[in-house]
């Protein structure tokens, strides 16, 4: 009888090589580390978002005291770390006044409806909540300089974004959901029925049908009581566009989420799709393989997947 034992990955699957998957599966930090395009700057670095904040800091402080515009995009919900820079901007008395800020997505329900700014699970209600709100009312940005998704911009929201920002966001941010979307932007059939990479590329801002794997992941956020439960998360969301990320003018992307702290964590083999995979629609984050990006990594993140048959869940 013989000892192998072979399958087809299930069909939700984005990635279905197996043999691919093993050899991503065996890299070291040092082959992750090394990308054929020198645009792309990988670098194992734990605890990276502390990076990302001060550089957003950093180009909030420069729009206040040069007087020139600043955009940058956040991604929701993410409280612990919009409070802090909230924080920062009121201890050092830096006015918002020349930013512009851009939130990535929000939910929709089943008929493409998004969520009001009153939905407590929502990204819109954390990011007034819990960053503009915070930020001492003389210091806070124009309102029309606060851009999310709505029923009534997101038809336009990514001309929306150029026309604020000059064309582009300043420093765009970003980390991977588990089927390795940027934002909202998955492998479902709302953006992956192109033709090439460049038609891709220039695909803006819409209304999504959410993969399965997405719904799996935010089942285990805060938000939906770390629970499982896939029946609370809605099916479908309003998000930016590859576009977006095309025109961004700076792309810092962070690999560091686990499971509440624990060593387990999907984002371990999708940060290596991503960074050393095939650059397919069925992976969208593999386009920051195209374009000039820098990619934190956590150590954890990167050390090689094996069989761990004495571990549980």
């Amino acid at each position: 009888m013989s000892s192998e034992f072979n399958f087809t990955p299930a069909d939700f699957c984005p990635i279905k090589d197996r043999a691919l998957l093993a050899r991503l599966a065996a890299m070291t930090r040092e082959e992750i580390e090394n990308h054929p395009n020198p645009d792309v700057n990988i670098r194992i670095l734990p605890n990276s978002g502390v990076v990302t904040l001060a550089e957003k800091f950093l180009g909030i402080k420069e729009s206040f005291e040069q007087n020139k515009r600043f955009s940058t995009i956040f991604g929701n919900p993410n409280p612990s770390t919009h409070m802090a820079l909230a924080e920062l901007i009121n201890r050092h008395r830096v006015s918002c006044r020349n930013c512009v800020f851009v939130t990535m997505d929000e939910w929709a329900d089943e008929n493409g409806n998004i969520a009001p700014d009153t939905y407590q699970a929502g990204f819109t209600y954390s990011f007034m909540k819990y960053f503009i709100n915070k930020i001492e009312p003389d210091l806070r940005p124009p309102p029309e300089n606060v851009l999310v998704p709505t029923n009534e911009n997101i038809s336009h929201f990514s001309d929306l974004i150029d026309e604020k920002t000059g064309g582009g966001i300043d420093y765009f941010t970003s980390g991977p959901g588990w089927a390795g979307h940027i934002a909202f932007i998955d492998p479902t059939d709302d953006y992956t029925q192109v033709d090439s990479m460049e038609e891709y590329l220039e695909q803006p801002a819409r209304i999504v049908t959410l993969h399965p794997l997405t719904i799996a992941q935010n089942s285990l956020h805060g938000v939906f009581g770390c629970s499982g439960n896939v029946g609370n998360v809605p099916p479908k969301a309003a998000t930016i566009g590859p576009r977006d990320v095309l025109h961004a003018r700076k792309r810092v992307e962070n690999h560091g989420l686990t499971t509440m702290g624990t060593f387990s964590s999907w984002q371990r083999m999708t940060s290596r799709l991503i960074t050393h995979g095939p650059v397919t629609p069925m992976v969208p984050g593999s386009i920051y393989q195209l374009l000039p990006c820098t990619i934190f990594i956590d150590p954890a993140i990167a050390q090689p997947i094996e069989c761990l048959e004495l571990t549980g869940y």
